[in-house]
């Protein structure tokens, strides 16, 4: 059995630097927000280097050249850690939370699937380098010497099995996170790694430090085997940024959320999932004027506009670069009212689309490069004009609305229909061999009605002339009365007929072309048409025509 464990040093900065990989080239201090001396709390190695040390004031930090400051923030610890754990779960079922900067995790059966434990740890290595944190990463027998490991030794480690407390014998005692009073008596006695620790006779160390140093031994020894505290999936994913300087232009928005939308499709993709869906959430300035967000900015104070929007995909996405796309087109079509302070992406985990193609089937568009075209559409024509048309439950004519289109990955082609006697298939006509064809009507709609006059003789249409029609009613049926929604603003009401009209429009005539005989081969004589009479109204309409 075998543990890895995967440890974040200087946790509290680099869940800071991750969504600014930039500032990592840069002298970099991060301070207490909540103390009022808003002293240092973590730094880099060029900050280090500079002379800068832990428990500095801001003020004093600033006297060594040009530093980056940032103020601690715990949202983006609490996003780092949520990135640690999907590093974990991308490679094991088996994970322990341990602290907010370490996970351990069982690698029982895994050799097979993944390799050996080189490869892992270099897989696990690759993965967090993707996820933005530089994390140093151990492999041993137990879960503490993997533990030790990783806190002690940069990199990869990987422990071979009966040679744990060897290698764990030159960790030092601080990676053992003793007590300061514990730790100050060890340094007394000459003791300062975790050898030093093992050798001490357990009996007398038992009475001078009591059941901790025992604790402490077990450690060093690194022969303790312990069952991990096993930790429950969350299917959550969220990247925040909060911003120096408000921004308001489309371009550095764009940047800063394509650097967001690449660490949230990482997360996604490390647990093989995709985003069904996108919330936009952002902080807005109180007025169109950058105003930094700061503590000791007289109108920090002030509550922030907040806008949100969802935008739900037709098939699951993890393409950072067409997320992006998306997310500008609709949000130049209804742009923030204010300067940007503070980002929020939230992703809706899906499973990602899996499609096969037919053999013999011709290729059909991408679903993503169509859902990227139909938001440029929607940006030109409004969203009510884009998407699939869906009937509504009513009884009123051609109720319907628009829906957002989501391609249909099933085969379309009808099935084949075999004979009754299993031999050959069947015509799609009739199901049957025979040959015979089944003529049904289908009836042209007109969009919007066209206006017509009607003469009515004995409560019954005569003749009619409309746009492309003019004759008499050979046949009438009818009417059909209807009406709803009387209780709304939205009240309906007509009364439908079916006339065969004797049409006299002449053939050089171009509604006639248009309306009577699409194929321009001729004008028919008669025609079948729907009619009805809008009492509200008191006009009439040509609904459509049968063919």
């Amino acid at each position: 059995m075998a543990f890895a464990s995967i440890f974040v040093p200087n946790f509290m900065v680099e869940a800071v630097l991750r969504p600014e990989p930039g500032l990592r080239d840069h002298a970099f201090v991060l301070v207490e927000c909540a103390a009022s001396t808003r002293s240092v709390i973590g730094l880099n190695d060029a900050a280090a280097k500079a002379g800068i040390t832990l428990g500095m004031t801001k003020s004093q930090a600033q006297q060594f050249g040009e530093i980056e400051v940032r103020e601690r923030s715990r949202t983006q610890e609490k996003i780092a850690h949520a990135a640690l754990m999907d590093l974990g779960w991308s490679v094991s079922p088996r994970i322990e939370d341990t602290a907010a900067d370490t996970i351990v995790l069982d690698l029982a059966g895994l050799g097979f699937l993944l390799g050996s434990e080189e490869e892992i740890a270099r897989r696990l290595a690759e993965g967090a380098a993707r996820l933005g944190l530089i994390a140093q990463i151990a492999i041993a027998s137990t879960p503490d010497a993997a533990l030790l490991a990783s806190r002690a030794f940069a990199g990869t480690t990987v422990i071979p099995r009966g040679e744990e407390s060897a290698v764990i014998g030159k960790v030092p005692l601080i990676a053992l996170s003793p007590s300061a009073e514990i730790l100050e008596t060890l340094e007394r006695w000459g003791v300062r790694t975790c050898a030093a620790l093992a050798a001490l006779p357990i009996l007398q160390l038992s009475e001078r430090l009591g059941q901790e140093g025992v604790r402490l031994q077990e450690l060093a020894r690194a022969c303790s085997a312990r069952p991990i505290v096993l930790a429950q999936p969350a299917i959550y994913f969220e990247e925040t940024l909060e911003l120096e300087d408000a921004v308001e232009e489309i371009e550095p928005l764009a940047f800063l959320l394509g650097r967001l939308l690449n660490q949230l499709c990482a997360r996604l993709a490390e647990r093989s999932l995709a985003a069904g869906g996108i919330r936009v959430r952002f902080e807005l300035a109180p007025s169109k004027v950058d105003i930094p967000l700061r503590n000791d900015n007289p109108r920090s104070g002030q509550a922030p506009i907040i806008y949100e929007r969802t935008f739900c995909l037709a098939v699951p996405m993890a393409d950072s670069k067409r997320l992006l796309k998306l997310l500008i087109l609709n949000l130049e079509s209804d742009a923030p009212s204010a300067p940007i302070l503070k980002i929020s992406l939230t992703a809706d985990a899906a499973r990602p689309r899996v499609s096969q193609e037919g053999l013999f089937c011709p290729l059909s568009p991408d679903p993503e490069k169509l859902e990227l075209t139909i938001a440029r559409l929607t940006k030109i024509v409004g969203a009510e004009n884009v998407g699939s048309p869906e009937l509504l439950d009513t009884h009123r004519p051609e109720a319907f609305r628009m829906r957002q289109f989501v391609p249909n990955s099933a085969d379309a082609r009808p099935p084949v229909r075999r004979s009754p006697g299993g031999k050959g298939p069947a015509t799609p006509e009739t199901g049957k061999n025979s040959g015979k064809k089944t003529l049904r009507p289908a009836f042209r709609v007109f969009r919007p009605p066209l206006p017509a006059k009607v003469e009515i003789r004995q409560g019954c249409p005569a003749w009619v002339t409309s746009s492309g029609i003019r004759g008499r009613v050979v046949a009438a049926s009818g009417p059909w009365r209807g009406s709803g929604d009387w209780w709304s603003e939205g009240a309906w009401q007509c009364d439908e007929w079916d006339l065969e009209i004797q049409s006299e429009v002449p053939s050089h005539s171009r509604s006639s072309q248009q309306f009577a005989n699409p194929g321009g081969k001729g004008t028919p004589r008669r025609g079948v048409y729907r009619v009805f009479y809008d009492p509200t109204r008191q006009e009439w309409f040509v609904r459509g025509e049968y063919d």
